[in-house]
């Protein structure tokens, strides 16, 4: 599975497409804006990355949805998904 609680770099990953994503989608998103942050951040990660932030978006768009539309910090999304440790 591409997500392991603990791993640095996964973190690390997590957070930096979460900050990309979140300056996307701008400040108070509605779906539509998430949505639409969601495909362009992890395009704008490159190929590798790119992949691997789609399959994080992918498996837990809900989530990451919903702590965007809460302007939680991409650091505590990232660890309310077991990927980072808190």
């Amino acid at each position: 599975d591409v997500v392991v609680p603990g791993k640095g770099i996964k973190c690390s990953l997590c957070t930096k497409a979460l900050k990309k994503i979140q300056a996307l989608a701008g400040d108070n998103p509605d779906e539509a804006a998430v949505a639409a942050a969601l495909q362009k951040g992890c395009r704008r990660l490159g190929r590798a990355l790119g992949r691997l932030c789609q399959r994080l978006v992918n498996k837990y768009k809900a989530q990451i949805t919903e702590g965007l539309r809460n302007e939680d910090m991409p650091r505590d999304i990232c660890t309310a998904l077991g990927i980072c440790q808190s």
